[in-house]
Formats: C-alpha cells, structure tokens, sequence
C-alpha cells in the first residue's frame, strides 16, 4: 500500500488544548489513516541552509513560543526517533544532488509535537525530522519532497506541516474572532490553492507568489508554505491534492489540511 503524504496546518500551540474543528479532525484523522511504520515530517520551525535531518534516537522537547499556557511547557511527546531511516532520508536526498546534513540533538518543535500529539496520542510511531530552506523557495522544496517520494511504497507518512496562511501580523492584531469567517484575501488565496492542488499543477504552486491572489498578504515569508511542496513533491510525479480539512482560526488563520498521491 503506497501512503498518501500530508501538508498539516499546525495553527498555534493552543491546538493541542483548544476545542476547535482542526483538532477534532486531527484527533480522529490518525486513526483512519492507520498506524505508518515511521514518520518523516518537515516542520515550517526548523529553518536550515541546506536540508537538515536530525538522527536522534530520543529525541527532546523545543518549547518553541511563549506567553501561552502553562500547561504546554509540561507537554512530552516521547515518540522514538529512527536513526537508520534518517540516514535513508539523507540518503535519497543526496542522489537528488541536494547536500543533506545530518543533526544531532535537535528535539521536536512545536510544529511537530502539536499536529502528531493529535494524530498519533501513543507516540509509538518513530519520528525523522526534516528542515525546510526558507532561503531556497519552492522548487527546491517540491525537488526536495520528490526525492523523498519512494517513502510513501515503504509504509513510512511524510508530512509536511506548516500553514496555509500565515500573517501572524494580522492574526496578533486582533479585531477577529475565534470562529470569524475569512476574509476575502485569504479566502481567495485559499480557493487558488485548492484549484492549482486539486489539479497537481505543480508550476502553478512553485510559482505561487507571482500567480496566487494575495499570496504575500497570506505569506509575507514563506516558510510555512514550504512544506506544502514538499508535501506534493513526495506525492510522487503528477501528485494531485485532496483537502481532507477546512477551517479557520480568527478569520486569517487557516488550518486546512491536503493528502496527495
């Protein structure tokens, strides 16, 4: 069985504790999957220069924000990490011609405790993490995640889990409730993404800054879109995306969620 690969909106750390639509999907989204063998996730809050992939068998906690609650700061997620697949992932990106650099005692960040905390509660699926380039834009991340496209044939859930829009600007200004709608600047950004992933057109998404409807509005720095490619690249070539989940946190926040294969 070939595993579809995930782009996961993370939202803020208040995912894990707030009722909201996005953590009652995530919550029973894990168990409809089903149980991968491992688990090779690219988080928009490990930022490196070149792809980076941590090999740590234990890995720790990064609580990587602050002013939330307290409670967060005594959350663990003691999932294993998976040297030998980390250096698998090293592996298929160095035969892309990418210069992968394995890392040591890197723990999880919020962008992967939170959505796998929801997704798989037991903790008992090992866990690779992977750097996204923010200096390095999308092609190089759609390349990155179709090197990574054989570890959807060996049991093993790639994700990439960022935001699909991510003006943290707007979102700390206020005037937005929980539960607001969307404005018309991140619904049609929103509505250009899900044509362009809908349809696998690849171009389109590598090139969304210059064709998307308020793309920079949306994503005034890439880094939280990134992993969406990379999400798409590991589909494998002519991937085509279905939006498993729709919501929105304070109007400008979106947390939806694609599978691709």
């Amino acid at each position: 069985m070939r595993w579809p690969t995930l782009f996961i909106s993370h939202g803020s750390p208040m995912l894990v504790i707030d009722p909201s639509p996005a953590r009652d999907f995530l919550s029973r989204y894990g168990r409809e999957l089903g149980k991968p063998r491992a688990i090779v996730i690219a988080s928009a809050h490990f930022n490196a220069a070149r792809p980076a992939v941590v090999a740590d068998a234990r890995p720790g906690m990064i609580y990587d924000f602050g002013g939330f609650n307290e409670a967060l700061f005594r959350m663990v997620y003691p999932a294993p990490g998976a040297p030998d697949l980390a250096a698998k992932v090293a592996a298929l990106l160095e035969g892309a011609g990418l210069t992968p650099a394995i890392v040591p005692e890197r723990g999880y960040d919020h962008g992967v405790w939170v959505p796998l905390m929801l997704l798989y509660p037991q903790a008992d699926v090992p866990v690779v993490q992977l750097s996204v380039q923010p200096a390095l834009g999308a092609a190089h991340h759609l390349a990155l995640g179709r090197a990574l496209a054989p570890l959807a044939d060996d049991g093993i859930l790639v994700i990439g889990s960022g935001s699909l829009t991510h003006n943290l600007q707007e979102f700390f200004r206020g005037g937005h409730a929980p539960d607001a709608p969307a404005p018309a600047w991140v619904a049609d950004f929103e509505d250009w993404i899900h044509d362009k992933a809908t349809a696998g057109a690849a171009d389109d998404l590598v090139h969304y800054r210059e064709r998307a409807p308020h793309a920079r509005d949306n994503h005034p720095s890439e880094e939280h879109l990134l992993p969406l490619h990379i999400a798409l690249g590991a589909g494998g070539e002519g991937a085509k995306g279905t939006r498993v989940h729709a919501s929105h946190r304070n109007g400008v926040l979106s947390m939806d969620t694609y599978a691709f294969g």
